[in-house]
């Protein structure tokens, strides 16, 4: 499960990478650490079918009685045909841009938190997480005001066999081709279901692990 993930690199390479026009992007900074409730960019279809980059707030909102609202980050894929996600992967699939993740290392105290990027010649190349994306309307605190925005989160699944090595819990679905992110855009859901599924244990690799959550934050190349 992922609740902390890096987006370094500058729009220009997101555009470019996930083929987004300048007249429909936000403009946004490189993020070091992205954690629930921030806000951070994503890619999706516009109404017209064109994709546009635009900035969301990490986490759909779930009400429970007598609790502030939790922010669920993490949606995972043997759960995506329930009501609370099934809407959103039938209809508003996106595009999470990141260069990394982390997650800490189960059962160590203190925690041991582990940054996982793709292998290639970069020190860590872009990539997205197949994200959901919906409109809410309501509270985001306990006893809070209504408010309307656009929340995003991104499936995960059983641990790849690096990942497992760290985490055994879950983690998240990572899209690496042009091929792949078209497809989960498109209008088909039973090939967008069968992306879901873990890379090879050589596409992934560990760039940084430390205890101190100061030292975590990667420098932004």
């Amino acid at each position: 499960m992922c609740n902390l993930y890096s987006m370094t690199k500058a729009r220009e390479a997101v555009l470019r990478l996930f083929r987004v026009g300048h007249n429909r992007a936000n403009a946004f900074d490189p993020l070091r650490a992205i954690f629930p409730g921030h806000a951070a960019p994503i890619v999706r279809r516009a109404e017209d079918g064109e994709r546009e980059l635009v900035t969301l707030s990490w986490g759909f909102v779930l009400l429970r009685d007598g609790y502030a609202p939790k922010r669920v980050t993490n949606a995972r894929d043997d759960k995506l045909q329930t009501p609370f996600w099934r809407p959103s992967f039938e209809a508003r699939r996106c595009l999470v841009p990141a260069t990394s993740f982390c997650e800490p290392h189960d059962g160590r105290k203190p925690a041991t938190w582990h940054w996982f990027a793709l292998a290639g010649d970069e020190p860590r190349p872009l990539f997205a997480f197949a994200g959901l994306w919906r409109r809410w309307k309501g509270p985001i605190k306990k006893d809070g005001p209504t408010v309307e925005l656009d929340v995003y989160s991104f499936v995960t699944m059983v641990p790849t066999a690096l990942t497992s090595s760290i985490n055994h819990e879950r983690s998240p679905v990572l899209l690496t081709s042009n091929g792949d992110v078209d497809t989960w855009l498109s209008d088909d859901r039973a090939a967008a279901n069968a992306l879901i599924r873990p890379l090879p244990a050589d596409r992934l690799r560990i760039v940084q692990e430390g205890f101190d959550k100061e030292d975590l934050f990667l420098p932004v190349n």
